[in-house]
């Protein structure tokens, strides 16, 4: 297959509307939306952030070479943003914008949609680019339909900071959304940075390929915010960690307790799913097993 090189991402202000981004969005796959969150908000947000980042030690938790290249040697993830910042629960969660792009984009084909993750992602000087992928790798029985596929995932990739090519910025290929085979991830060369201010946004489809990029840079950190959002299928039916008493899960084995929500799931092409700063939830939540119940 010949695949034509990307001239790079379109730009449009947030003042635009929804729909005007949203042909952007269809037509390339991703598309930096300019002015998005307000000077105050990042500010907020990164008042907000900056002790607990303080205190994350780079890399990742999971073993394997496979992941530890995907996370990043100098990369800082903080994940459970809604706990950690007043403005992203108050005022990102609530943000217009963002649910009228999401109801365009869910409404239709999967009735509903929520969060997925919002993580603070910190890149670091001397870090070598990620490696190119697509978001859908996670659901690989989706991605084998190619452009065929539902739309079940979307990112809003915030600037926390500012993003340059020298500095790794996310770098995506425009188009790459609707090449008939998936498992086709592109070249280096095709891919192009997202040079983004304070506030901007790269709104894209998981179809799209894209990664993050080199730094470059000897002192500077790129701080971001992945926020994605997901078709609300892709869920199981019960909700078993709100519904399940804490004892009764504390008295059952960790194989089940993970059938029921309360552990963290591995899957293939998967950075770690149902889980906290990319380890184990029942670990970060000091969950115990096989504690008997007392007698009834």
């Amino acid at each position: 297959m010949a695949l034509s090189m990307p001239s790079g991402l379109r730009r449009i202000h947030a003042s635009a509307g929804a729909a005007k981004i949203l042909e952007m969005f269809r037509e390339d796959g991703g598309v930096i939306i300019e002015g998005f969150f307000t000077p105050e908000q990042v500010a907020n947000i990164n008042r907000d952030v900056d002790p607990y980042l303080a205190k994350v030690k780079v890399g990742t938790n999971r073993e394997g070479d496979w992941i530890k290249d995907f996370h990043g040697e100098n990369t800082r993830r903080l994940t459970n943003l809604p706990t950690l910042s007043r403005t992203f629960r108050e005022e990102v969660l609530n943000y217009e914008l963002i649910h009228e792009l999401c109801e365009a984009v869910f409404r239709v084909q999967s009735g509903d949609y929520w969060m997925c993750t919002a993580q603070v992602i910190e890149i670091g000087p001397k870090s070598k680019p990620q490696e190119l992928h697509r978001d859908t790798a996670e659901f690989p029985g989706f991605t084998k339909l190619g452009p065929a596929m539902d739309e079940i995932q979307i990112s809003f990739f915030t600037s926390l900071t500012e993003f340059t090519a020298e500095n790794g910025a996310t770098r995506a290929i425009p188009g790459s959304h609707l090449w008939p085979d998936y498992e086709e991830l592109g070249t280096e060369e095709m891919a192009v940075p997202a040079v983004m201010q304070p506030g901007d946004v790269l709104f894209f489809t998981g179809r799209l390929v894209h990664g993050g990029g080199e730094n470059r840079t000897s002192d500077v950190w790129r701080r971001g915010i992945s926020l994605a959002f997901q078709a609300s299928y892709l869920t199981p039916e019960e909700c078993y960690p709100l519904i399940i008493p804490r004892p009764i899960v504390e008295s059952m084995t960790p194989l089940a307790q993970k059938m029921v929500a309360w552990r963290s799931q591995y899957s293939n092409s998967s950075g770690g799913l149902w889980q906290s700063d990319y380890d184990e939830v029942g670990k970060a939540i000091g969950l115990k097993s096989n504690v008997p119940l007392p007698p009834q």
